[in-house]
């Protein structure tokens, strides 16, 4: 295949599963996401219940996960969210919610989600924000970022990272992917892998999003 060959090969369909309680608001999602050529909804779900099975159908690659999903719990989504991550550990939440607490935010992450926007969001950034989980990284509006700061508290036990790891880590933060990572440092995408994993380990995080989060409290970013 030439290069100009390649340059004409669409970006993959992100598949969709809308959870949330309302059927207008994810009527309004689907409304938002089907104009664009990449995004297709597969799937809509009320309950935690219902949201399980249509993804076990549909196979989706991404979630938008409301942390309400009835009158009884408010954050019966954080449960949804970590079983689904658990049993998918390919897919990609992102929780799109009404509430905006500093703990919440951090248990999203620790529960497997990849990012954290509030319904305020507008729809610009919302898609940048389906599109940056799709890439494997992490999502945070203004608001959920602000959160992340306001949580941090200090470890006594502070892990060492390198010149370079610390580099990786300030990237991270700033959403990029590791292939532009390692065009900005000058290394193979190779390379960043496995300075990723090395930070991952020394922070004990499961994800890309929670390392951010752990690096935001060692105050290295």
């Amino acid at each position: 295949m030439t290069t100009e060959q390649r340059a004409t090969v669409p970006a993959p369909v992100q598949r969709i599963v809308l959870v949330d309680d309302h059927a207008i608001v994810r009527q309004g999602l689907r409304t938002i996401l089907e104009r664009e050529g990449d995004l297709e909804v597969v799937g809509e779900a009320s309950t935690a219940t219902e949201a399980a099975a249509v993804i076990e159908r549909t196979d989706p690659s991404i979630v938008l996960l409301d942390l309400k999903l009835s009158t009884a719990a408010d954050t019966e989504g954080l449960d949804l969210c970590a079983r689904l991550t658990q049993r998918h550990p390919d897919l990609a939440v992102l929780v799109l919610t009404t509430f905006l607490d500093d703990s919440l935010v951090v248990e999203a992450i620790q529960h497997g989600a990849r990012g954290y926007v509030v319904k305020d969001v507008d729809t610009t950034e919302l898609l940048r924000s389906i599109r940056a989980v799709a890439r494997n990284e992490s999502a945070f509006d203004s608001h959920a970022a602000a959160a992340m700061v306001r949580s941090m508290r200090v470890q006594p036990d502070r892990p060492k990272f390198t010149e370079r790891e610390l580099k990786v880590v300030r990237l991270l933060a700033h959403g990029l992917s590791n292939r532009a990572i390692g065009a900005e440092l000058y290394i193979s995408e190779t390379t960043v892998k496995f300075h990723v994993r090395n930070i991952m380990r020394k922070t004990e995080a499961g994800s890309r999003a929670e390392v951010v989060y752990e690096a935001s409290k060692l105050g290295v970013i």
